[in-house]
C-alpha cells in the first residue's frame, strides 16, 4: 500500500493563485489529486503557508563547502545546506578556473546529476570581461573560443544547463550560437558590453541575464547598456540576488515592472559562507572574508557572491519589497524550474509533480521542507 500524507488547513500557493484552508496530498514521492485508498498521515498546518520547493539555478556553495572543490563530500554539504533552507532543486555553479580543472569539476558534478542530487551544471566563467570580473581570478580569464566552450560541455556529459559569458569578447557570439544549438542556456553576465552588443547576443540565442545589474555597466540615459537590452526583451529571463546588498529595493522593483513577474528568477549566487557565520572562506582560487553576512574579496573590495539562502530571499520579497506572494513563488520556483528544463516535475504544486514543498509560518519563516515526498526538515507547529 502506498504511503500517503495529507497536509490540511494551510494557505497553499497554486499556479492559479492562493487557496485558503487547502489540502495537499502526497503519495510516495508525488503530489496527488484527492484521497486514495488506505490510511493516511494527516497533519494540520493551519496558520501556515505551503509553497513549492525553491529552485536555484545559480549557487556556488554553502555550509562551508563549495562545488568548485570538485569532491562529492563538499558538493553534498552544499546541497544539504540549501535544502534545509527550502531549495529542493539546484544547479551547481562553478567559478573561473583552468579549463582542465573545470573539466574535472564537471565530471564530478555530472555524477551527482545522474544520481538525482543536482539538476545540472552552470559554468560561470572563465569567458567573462576583465573589467567586470568581480570575484573571478583575472589571470584565468579568456576569450570564449567555441572549441574551449565545447570542451567544457563535453566534460559535463550532457548535464551543462547554463554558461555565463561576456558575448562582446572575441568568439562570444559564435559561442552563444554553439550553446543555443546544444540546448544549453547562454547567459549574459560579467560583461562590459553595450546595448547594441547585448542585443546581438540575444538575437544569437542568449536567454538569461546573470545577476542583472551586478557585474555589468549601469543603465545610462545616453548609453542604456546591457541592463536595458536584457530587461526589454521578452526572450530573456533576468536573475536577481535579493539579499538587500546586491540590489537596492527600487532596482528590484524596476526589474519586476520592466520584465514582468514571469521573467524574473531569484538566485542566491551563494558561496561557502551561506548558512554559516562570519569568517574567511575560499572561492575558487581566491579568498573571501565575510563580515556581518557580506562576502568580499580579501584582496580588493569586490563583493564575492552572497551568503544568501532562498528562504531569506522569499521573506524579503514579501515583507520588504512588497511583492505579492504569487510573484515571489514564480521567481523562486516556477520560473527557474522552467529555465532548467524541469518544470514538468517541479516548480509548482500540481498533481503528478514531485512532492517538493516548503512550509512557512505567518512571518514567512521556514517551518518545514519536503523533497520527493520525504521531510528534509519535519514541520514544526505551535
Amino acid at each position: 500500500m502506498s504511503k500517503r500524507t495529507v497536509l490540511t488547513g494551510a494557505r497553499v500557493v497554486l499556479p492559479g493563485g492562493v487557496r485558503e484552508d487547502a489540502t495537499v496530498t502526497v503519495e510516495d514521492r508525488h503530489l496527488v489529486d484527492g484521497a486514495g485508498p488506505g490510511e493516511a498521515e494527516e497533519l494540520d498546518l493551519s496558520g501556515h503557508w505551503i509553497v513549492p520547493g525553491f529552485v536555484d539555478c545559480h549557487v556556488h556553495g554553502g555550509g562551508g563547502a563549495s562545488f568548485s572543490a570538485g569532491t562529492h563530500e563538499e558538493s553534498l554539504t552544499v546541497i544539504d545546506t540549501h535544502r534545509r533552507h527550502g531549495t529542493t532543486t539546484m544547479a551547481a555553479s562553478t567559478v573561473t578556473g583552468d579549463l582542465d580543472d573545470l573539466s574535472r569539476q564537471a565530471g564530478s558534478l555530472s555524477e551527482l546529476v545522474e544520481q538525482g542530487e543536482l539538476a545540472g551544471i552552470h559554468f560561470e566563467g572563465p569567458f567573462i570581461a576583465c573589467n567586470r570580473r568581480g570575484a573571478h581570478e583575472e589571470s584565468l580569464l579568456r576569450d570564449p573560443d567555441p572549441g574551449d566552450v565545447r570542451k567544457l560541455l563535453d566534460a559535463a556529459r550532457g548535464h551543462a544547463v547554463m554558461m555565463t559569458l561576456a558575448p562582446e569578447r572575441p568568439g562570444g557570439l559564435d559561442s552563444v550560437r554553439l550553446l543555443a544549438d546544444s540546448g544549453v542556456i547562454a547567459a549574459v553576465g560579467h560583461t562590459d558590453g553595450t546595448y547594441e552588443s547585448t542585443r546581438e547576443a540575444i538575437d544569437a540565442g542568449a536567454t538569461v541575464a546573470t545577476h542583472l545589474f551586478n557585474a555589468m555597466p549601469p543603465l545610462g540615459h545616453r548609453a542604456p547598456g546591457p541592463v536595458t537590452a536584457l530587461l526589454e526583451d521578452p526572450r530573456v529571463t533576468v536573475e536577481l540576488i535579493n539579499d538587500g546588498i546586491h540590489l537596492h529595493p527600487a532596482a528590484l522593483q524596476l526589474a519586476f515592472r520592466a520584465a514582468g513577474a514571469d521573467r524574473v528568477a531569484f538566485i542566491t549566487d551563494a558561496m561557502g559562507a551561506a548558512g554559516m557565520g562570519d569568517g574567511r572562506y575560499p572561492l575558487g582560487n581566491l579568498e573571501v572574508e565575510v563580515r556581518e553576512g557580506v562576502a568580499r574579496l580579501v584582496e580588493g573590495d569586490s563583493i564575492a557572491g552572497s551568503t544568501l539562502t532562498l528562504d531569506r530571499a522569499f521573506k524579503r520579497a514579501v515583507t520588504v519589497d512588497g511583492l505579492p506572494v504569487t510573484d515571489a513563488v514564480a521567481a523562486l520556483s516556477a520560473n527557474p524550474a522552467r529555465l532548467l528544463g524541469v518544470a514538468d516535475r517541479v516548480g509548482s504544486l500540481e498533481p503528478g509533480k514531485l512532492a517538493d514543498l516548503v512550509v512557512l509560518d505567518q512571518q514567512f519563516e521556514p517551518a518545514g521542507v519536503m523533497r520527493h515526498g520525504a521531510w528534509v526538515v519535519p514541520p514544526h507547529t505551535p
